[in-house]
């Protein structure tokens, strides 16, 4: 079996994708602590930034792009841009984890039913074992309340996989780098 070699994924952790979300000050809690444990442990960070189209709300340099201040990616941690819900689409974030050798992904951050659900199926059929923090994401309501989009999604993900590779779904302090 190969070495498991993870990385942090700290998925749209911006101004805007956060703005009206369900428990937004204690997600971000978590994600803070999470990326600490990241850091103690010396492990590659990813930042996820969607980006939109020049006058989209979400435009390059507009203010509901920039990271929320509780979220700031040090120079040796890496910031990718993506323009769609996975964050493997059209961008660098394939070929940043295989020049490392990253087998195994820990995944954090915001709009559950969008990003973080597409990028968590994307990554297992792309062969990454993936962690889910299942109390480090959230989503703001919709159709049907945040909370159960996010219980629905915790349930849901670790249902899901491939014949080699799963989506496990851990509480923040659960999860050992």
């Amino acid at each position: 079996m190969q070495e498991q070699k993870t990385a942090l994924l700290v998925i749209d952790a911006q101004i805007g994708p956060l703005w009206g979300t369900y428990k937004k000050e204690e997600t971000l809690s978590v994600i803070q602590h999470i990326i600490a444990k990241a850091e103690k442990a010396s492990i590659t960070i990813i930042y996820i930034q969607h980006e939109e189209l020049p006058g989209g709300m979400l435009a390059k340099g507009s203010p509901f792009w920039q990271f929320t201040p509780e979220i700031s990616p040090r120079p040796e941690d890496f910031v990718i841009p993506k323009q769609a819900a996975d964050a493997f689409y059209q961008t660098t974030l394939t070929d940043e984890l295989q020049k490392r050798e990253i087998n195994h992904l820990v995944v954090t951050g915001v709009r559950t039913e969008y990003c973080i659900d597409t990028t968590c199926r994307a990554a297992i059929t792309r062969g990454f074992h993936v962690t889910l923090v299942e109390d480090g994401h959230t989503s703001a309501d919709a159709v049907i309340p945040a909370e159960t989009i996010i219980q629905h999604h915790n349930h849901t993900l670790r249902t899901i996989g491939t014949p080699d590779r799963s989506i496990h779904v851990l509480p923040a302090d659960q999860i050992v780098f």
